[in-house]
């Protein structure tokens, strides 16, 4: 059984590639530090692309979560931070790549100015619950 519920209340506007609210009903918290487009060797994976850095950051993402003992059905909260925050059809496209379609939890989009590394595009940060 899942530890989330999803909502997307009437209402409300439609929610592309999130969720309203994200209802956690486990019992262990897992905080995911935001993950980059980096590799092992601290390179910058995929250049000055987008969706090539953001699936980057989401296999990051899934590297930490599976060290947890979590999945992508797992996270009720995920926060991008990026240089492009209007980009999100294709921000959204490149999670659903990397997700496998997962349904999507609660998300902030945040527009930014700068990274910890230059070059960097997108850094993406979540939280999951297990039971």
């Amino acid at each position: 059984m899942p530890n989330r519920r999803l909502v997307n209340p009437a209402g409300l506007h439609p929610a592309p590639g999130f969720s309203h609210v994200a209802i956690a009903e486990g019992t262990t918290v897992v905080h995911v530090a935001g993950q980059v487009a980096l590799d092992e060797g601290f390179s910058i994976v995929g250049g000055d692309d987008l969706e090539a850095q953001t699936e980057a950051a989401m296999r990051n993402v899934g590297v930490v979560l599976a060290a947890a003992g979590a999945s992508w059905d797992d996270v009720v909260r995920r926060t991008i931070y990026t240089l492009h925050p209007t980009e999100y059809e294709a921000i959204t496209a490149a999670i659903d790549r990397v997700t496998g379609g997962a349904e999507h939890p609660a998300q902030t989009i945040v527009g930014v100015t700068g990274l910890a590394v230059p070059g960097l595009l997108i850094e993406i940060e979540c939280t999951a619950v297990l039971a």
